[in-house]
């Protein structure tokens, strides 16, 4: 029985080894082009097989298939020591296990305490006598690091104010039993939420979203995502800086105006316009208000006039991008010699100083009078009383009488 099971087995070695050599492939595997993994962690090799359909009647599902890595190229009986893994043993070079069920075509294998020298490229093999075959048009780059990869910071859309947005940070879980902590550092509050997923081509990651609605004074700041990855007893972390572009309506608009002080007629004038804006501003207007009336005179970031005697009056300009516009402060225009207008806010302002003037007087008028008209009746009863009790006295001034009473005492 043993003699009929070695010669299937060298049957079967002969096979592979003839399909090998004329380029024919009797074993498809599907695993990622590369891994990227850290020095002291595990890796997780996202692996499936399949049996092409001309190679089946060698294959029988039923029996147990072992699984076997094969490290830098596919020539393994001329170099065993490049096999480094057979789940057939118990013991072999690298510690791992495979994970998945080899019957059900699933050869996902897990490696740990990897070292820098598991760099390599990795070829997979299954042995189900009679069937071998190994997969010698597919590998797997692995490459250990000491440090991990950077995140990925993305974005949705565009980034504008008063409009809730959300970004993304992704980092690469190699060892999913042991996947990154991605945190968030903003310029203002938010909420995350952090996930494990599955990528297309069967590797893990962590996806944590943020959401957060940004304001113009968000624009030019930093947001960080950083990934801490558990390694042993201790932990490794990468970060991803990213400049916020916040798209906003004309902020700070102001209006400025050279010279300042009070010009004579025929002088040149200059009055310029600022303001903030992202994207910046594409359209300045220039108003005047005049007599109560606003017009529009000019555009553009300034405007220089040569003075007559109808330039002065209030000055302001609108700046204008593709998210709306802003208002400047006004500014005054002053010529010598000539009557400057007013801001009718000012003719405002003072009728309503004058009219809480003449009331708060009126008030203090009719308080007086109402107190003063009873001082008289008061002065009567007094003088009344003072008649009645000296009718028998001589004829006289109170001060008098008073002036008489005191001789008589003496």
């Amino acid at each position: 029985m043993a003699g009929h099971e070695n010669m299937f087995f060298l049957i079967g070695l002969f096979i592979s080894g003839v399909l090998a050599c004329f380029g024919q492939n009797g074993l498809n595997t599907t695993m990622p082009d590369r891994l990227d993994v850290l020095t002291g962690s595990c890796v997780q090799i996202p692996c499936s097989y399949d049996i092409p359909g001309k190679h089946h009647y060698t294959f029988n599902s039923t029996i147990i298939t072992s699984g076997v890595w094969i490290k830098e190229n596919t020539h393994f009986y001329r170099h065993p020591d490049n096999v480094i893994f057979n789940s057939s043993k118990t013991v072999n070079r690298y510690q791992g296990k495979i994970t998945g069920n080899m019957s059900q075509k699933n050869c996902t294998t897990v490696f740990f305490n990897v070292t820098t020298n598991y760099t390599n490229i990795y070829f997979f093999r299954i042995e189900s006598q009679p069937f071998l075959a190994t997969d010698i048009e597919k590998s797997v780059k692995i490459v250990v690091r000491d440090f991990p990869s950077s995140p990925i910071i993305t974005v949705s859309g565009e980034v504008k104010e008063g409009t809730p947005v959300s970004w993304n940070c992704s980092a690469v879980a190699p060892c999913p039993e042991h996947p990154p902590e991605l945190t968030w550092t903003l310029p203002t509050q938010f909420t995350s939420e952090n996930q494990l997923q599955e990528n297309s081509d069967q590797t893990k990651s962590v996806l944590s979203t943020v959401t957060f609605t940004p304001s113009y004074l968000h624009h030019e700041k930093n947001i960080t995502c950083t990934a801490v990855y558990p390694v042993g007893t201790s932990n490794k972390r990468a970060e991803h800086n990213m400049m916020l572009n916040v798209s906003f309506s004309p902020k700070d608009t102001s209006t400025s105006i050279s010279p300042a002080d009070p010009v004579s007629v025929g002088s040149c004038v200059n009055l310029t316009c600022s303001s903030t804006a992202n994207p910046p501003v594409t359209n300045f207007t220039w108003f005047k208000i005049s007599e109560g009336k606003t017009t529009q005179v000019a555009s553009g970031q300034s405007y220089t006039l040569n003075v007559t005697v109808v330039d002065g009056g209030l000055y302001y300009c609108e700046g204008r991008n593709s998210h709306g516009c802003g208002k400047s402060n006004e500014v005054q225009l002053a010529i010598k010699g000539h009557e400057e207008p007013v801001n009718p806010k000012v003719f405002e302002i003072v009728g309503k100083t004058l009219g809480l003037i003449f009331l708060f007087s009126l008030i203090v008028f009719f308080a007086w009078r109402r107190r003063t008209s009873r001082l008289p009746s008061g002065f009567d009863m007094t003088d009344r009383s003072q008649g009645l009790v000296g009718m028998n006295s001589p004829v006289g001034t109170v001060c008098s009488n008073q002036a008489m009473v005191g001789r008589g005492n003496q």
